[in-house]
């Protein structure tokens, strides 16, 4: 049996690896110049491989089609990719929020561990090579066309497994160039949209506060139209001159984006980031710990009496939003006063506006409509032979390696069917 495999990133390097192991002949197909492009990138070039979750609870983390991926996970686990880069050498860790690495840090590591096993395993790598379609007689699929240095060729095979990523990163290879592939036979290709993407935000104040890194803060993303919750977390962000980043704004945009009427509720301005600055104090200890710092200062003019309790970047802003007098001595600043800063302090709100371009996102929400997938062997429902694996599927989970470990077992269940 010949399988030829469409994309060299990890969904694509996986099916290729487990396809081999069934003694099936298989050539893998890469239209950049080396293999795992995307992959070098995750995790701010650390690689973030899987998540230490129980594999159930993985379900919970993809709010994009996560059930369809319950055969697949009983498939190839977390475990079983540890285990996989275990035997080639490469040792992993657990960090905060469940997140493995690598011992060492780089990305660079687990891909070498990956390639390595297809050269153990023979596999045919064709770089530079793109493919412009699958052949079928009709049926079942019979080949790929490709195209390489400008000149076509076909190559034949029994089976095709489509592993071409998404839209996001397009510089890495994952061009979209799959769905254009995929619709020519006849699947439905659910509209593309940027997921675990930053947020743009109210202008001004983002560009006040451009370049501001807040740890250990509490956010709520809520709509204010409603008085509905659509996301908490706990953690780091950034500012940006565009809007908000950061690892809990990126959590967010995933759960944003699926929000209903979203785009109409940005457009009027309903959807509020709310910043909880000091979450580890209640506010009426935050109230004593501004009346401390008060009384150390009592001759300072309120403007000089933040440094201890904020960013430097930040007091402007709170001093504005506060509307005290920033000239007025802080033995001075009532009651009232005080109790809107502690709001405000608790409470500090910026508006989102949208959500930047795909090209930007970590992953893409959209693709391959899983109705067309079957989700025990990743097999087309129109075309026998045709299959599917990773980002091209219209499934998508939150950080912290759950998307990787979606590449993998995606394509690990192709691979053996």
């Amino acid at each position: 049996m010949k399988t030829i495999i469409i994309g060299g990133g990890p969904a694509g390097i996986i099916s290729a690896i487990a396809s081999s192991k069934k003694e099936n002949e298989v050539i893998l197909i890469e239209k950049e110049n080396s293999l795992g492009k995307k992959l070098l990138i995750t995790g701010k070039g650390r690689c973030n491989i899987t998540s230490s979750l129980p594999i159930n609870e993985f379900i919970e983390n993809i709010p994009g089609n996560g059930r369809f991926l319950y055969s697949a996970f009983q498939n190839f686990s977390n475990k079983d990719i540890i285990d996989l880069l275990n035997k080639s050498g490469l040792k992993v860790k657990e960090e905060r929020g469940n997140r493995i690495f690598p011992v060492t840090d780089k990305a660079e590591d687990v891909l070498k561990a990956l390639t390595q096993n297809l050269k153990k395993e023979n596999i045919q790598v064709k770089l530079n090579t793109k493919a412009v379609e699958i052949l079928t007689d009709g049926e079942k699929v019979i080949g790929v066309v490709c195209e390489k240095d400008n000149e076509k060729q076909t190559i034949m095979g029994d089976k095709v497994i489509l592993a071409t990523g998404g839209r996001s990163y397009p510089l890495t290879g994952s061009d979209g160039s799959g769905y254009i592939i995929a619709q020519k036979l006849g699947h439905t290709v659910i509209p593309q949209v940027g997921s675990i993407v930053p947020m743009t935000a109210e202008k001004k104040k983002c560009e006040n506060l451009q370049g501001l890194s807040l740890k250990n803060v509490k956010i709520l993303v809520k709509d204010i139209k409603s008085d509905k919750k659509i996301y908490e977390d706990f953690g780091e962000m950034l500012f940006t001159h565009f809007g908000v980043s950061g690892p809990t704004i990126l959590s967010a945009s995933a759960h944003v984006i699926r929000y209903k009427n979203v785009d109409n509720l940005l457009k009027e301005n309903k959807i509020k980031l709310i910043i909880d600055l000091k979450p580890a104090l209640t506010e009426e200890k935050l109230d004593l710990r501004i009346r401390r710092d008060f009384e150390e200062l009592k001759n300072k003019q309120f403007k000089n009496s933040l440094d201890k309790l904020l960013p430097k970047k930040m007091i402007n802003e709170i001093i504005v939003l506060s509307k005290i007098n920033p000239e007025k001595q802080v033995n001075t600043v009532t009651k009232e006063e005080r109790r809107n800063l502690v709001k405000l302090l608790k409470n500090f709100e910026v508006t989102l506006t949208g959500f930047r371009p795909i090209e930007e996102a970590i992953i893409t929400a959209g693709g391959i409509s899983i109705k067309e997938i079957n989700p025990k062997t990743m097999e087309s429902k129109k075309i026998n032979g045709l299959y599917f694996a990773g980002e091209i599927i219209d499934v998508d989970a939150y950080t912290g390696g759950f998307n990787l470990q979606i590449a993998y077992s995606t394509g690990y269940t192709a691979g053996i069917n």
